[in-house]
Parts: structure tokens; C-alpha cells; sequence
């Protein structure tokens, strides 16, 4: 059983992997006026964001009311900035970049779908930011025990246990991230210098103690402890490089909104406990696909009862 996040975040792409996946033909949508159709807790929804979504509809082969469906988004979006969660440009890009590739098609390409379709890769890449979003409001609302069947660790670990399974493990890292901060105004000027230097500091990383030594002489890095992180919480951006790194040594320098970064592996250990426990229980089916749809439907529902939605 897929975990109630990688659900939630594949659900929306089925469908579109189908339709991109075989050579499509697709005629250049007209041209509109975009016009108010919706106010949403004051949040407009525009007839050319209907559009879109009816042309996204469309390409997925998949039927829907495109309106009702902006409306969800804009309830979730806003849920999502109400819990104080935010999904960078970077994490946006790189799942782009990930449907691309498992889809076999460049960049250039998808882009030129989306553009042919009426989709537009703006869309598209608000809709991957939307689910990103919701993964994890839904995931927050489903480990709080706020009346909808989530239980506690415990619980969790108490059920695996009658089950006659022993507590599984992970590894648990303990992490360092280098920043080397690239101000927006100056990027295009400085971003090619800030990596050289990035990547002059990330050559010489031989543990987490002298990092902030390292950092003294050095304009603009900052040094941020991560602390305990358990593999299956890694950032989806950084996960593969920091398991395929050794403790004491750093991953490869990236480019992300803020500058230049890479993380450095303090220390990783194998540990169980009631966490991982929780962990690898929900991951096994604890609640399954029919479940996170269902919970995500009961979420939306709260929130719409709760809006003002006007119709212009």
C-alpha cells in the first residue's frame, strides 16, 4: 500500500502519465479574457484558471466540474498557509523536472504540451504546488488525532506489535545544511561565483565540528544544525544524495531559491523506536488509498462549509 502522502501527491498524475506517455496531438487554444468567477475568503478565481483546469481535465482524459475543482485548490492552498506551510520554486521545479523524466520526455517538451494543450507549465506547476501543500496539511491533520482515526505512536506500535512484528528500524542522521545566500536581485550577477565558493567549502567539509570555522572568513553562509532526522523524513530534494553520502562528508552543491546549498552528515545510526514504528505502520497500510481520499474529501468538505464563496 502506497503511504497516504506519495497517494495524494501521485493520484493527480496518473491519468496525465497515460496521456504523455504516447504521442498526443493538440490544437493551440484560443484566446481569452480572463474575468473574476469566483471570490474564495476573498481569494478571486478566474475564468482564465478554469480554463486551464478544464484544458488539464481534458488532457488527463478525466471527467470534473474544472470550477469546483479551482475552488478545492483555493480552499487548500489557503489551509496550507494557515498551518504555516510552504512549498519553495526549487521543490516545485524538481518535481517537474521528476514527471519529465519518469515520462521520458525533456524539459522543452512537457513545457511545449502544456503550452499546446491550454494547460500552461504556470498551471501546471500551481497544481504540483497544491498537492505538495495538501500532502502535507492532510499528513499533519492525519497525525493529530483531531477526530479523524488517526491514533497515537503508541497505538501504532501497540498494533504492529498484536500483529506479531517486531519494531522496525531506520537510520537517523543527524545533518548540517550550508547556505551560501544568493539575494534575488543579484543572482543572475553572483549565483556562478557563490557555487565555486560553495563547492571550494564543500571539498574541504570533513565533519560537522569545523563547518562554522570554515564559515568565519566567508560573507553571506550560514550554517543551520538540522538536527535528529529519520530516512523516511528526508526533504524528497535531498534524500538520495544524503544516503548515497558517507558521515563526515557532504552532498553536492545545488542551486535553490536561496543561493547555493549542500548538507553535510553529522552522524547516522540504525534506531527503533515507537516513531519509526508509526512510520513504517501508516507506510504498510494503516490507511490506504480509499482512506486518504476519503480523509482529504472530509478535510475539503470542512473547509467549504466554512467559506464564503461568491459567484460573479
Amino acid at each position: 500500500m502506497p503511504t497516504m502522502r506519495k497517494y495524494l501527491f501521485s493520484a493527480g498524475f496518473a491519468l496525465l502519465v497515460a496521456a504523455t506517455s504516447v504521442s498526443i496531438t493538440v490544437m493551440a487554444p484560443p484566446a481569452f479574457a480572463s474575468e473574476i468567477k469566483y471570490v474564495v475568503n476573498d481569494i478571486p478565481v478566474t475564468t482564465g484558471d478554469i480554463a486551464h483546469r478544464a484544458a488539464f481535465l481534458k488532457l488527463q482524459r478525466k471527467k470534473g466540474d474544472a470550477g469546483q475543482e479551482m475552488i478545492d485548490q483555493t480552499l487548500r492552498m489557503a489551509e496550507a498557509k494557515r498551518l504555516g506551510i510552504r512549498i519553495s520554486d526549487a521543490q516545485v521545479d524538481a518535481a517537474y523536472q521528476r514527471f519529465a523524466s519518469s515520462n521520458k520526455m525533456q524539459l522543452s517538451q512537457l513545457d511545449g504540451v502544456m503550452e499546446k494543450s491550454g494547460v500552461t507549465k504556470s498551471h501546471f506547476k500551481e497544481f504540483i504546488r497544491a498537492q505538495m501543500a495538501w500532502n502535507q496539511a492532510l499528513s499533519a491533520r492525519y497525525r493529530s488525532g483531531d477526530g479523524t482515526g488517526a491514533v497515537s505512536e503508541q497505538d501504532l506500535v501497540r498494533k504492529m506489535l498484536e500483529k506479531g512484528g517486531a519494531k522496525p528500524s531506520a537510520t537517523e542522521y543527524m545533518l548540517q545544511q550550508v547556505i551560501f545566500v544568493v539575494p534575488a536581485a543579484e543572482r543572475s550577477a553572483t549565483l556562478g561565483k557563490r557555487k565555486r565558493e560553495a563547492d571550494a567549502m564543500r571539498a574541504r567539509f570533513n565533519g560537522c565540528n569545523t563547518t562554522r570555522e570554515f564559515a568565519k572568513g566567508l560573507i553571506d553562509v550560514t550554517v543551520r544544525d538540522l538536527g535528529r532526522v529519520l530516512a523516511p523524513q528526508l526533504p524528497p530534494d535531498w534524500a538520495e544524495q544524503i544516503k548515497a553520502t558517507k558521515v563526515g562528508g557532504a552532498t553536492v552543491t545545488r542551486e535553490t531559491e536561496r543561493g547555493v546549498e549542500f548538507i553535510g552528515i553529522c552522524s547516522s545510526r540504525e534506531v527503533s523506536d515507537d516513531k519509526v514504528a508509526q512510520m513504517a505502520f501508516q507506510a504498510e497500510g494503516s490507511g490506504g488509498d480509499k482512506d486518504a481520499d476519503a480523509l482529504s474529501k472530509k478535510y475539503v468538505d470542512e473547509l467549504k462549509a466554512k467559506a464564503r464563496i461568491v459567484k460573479r
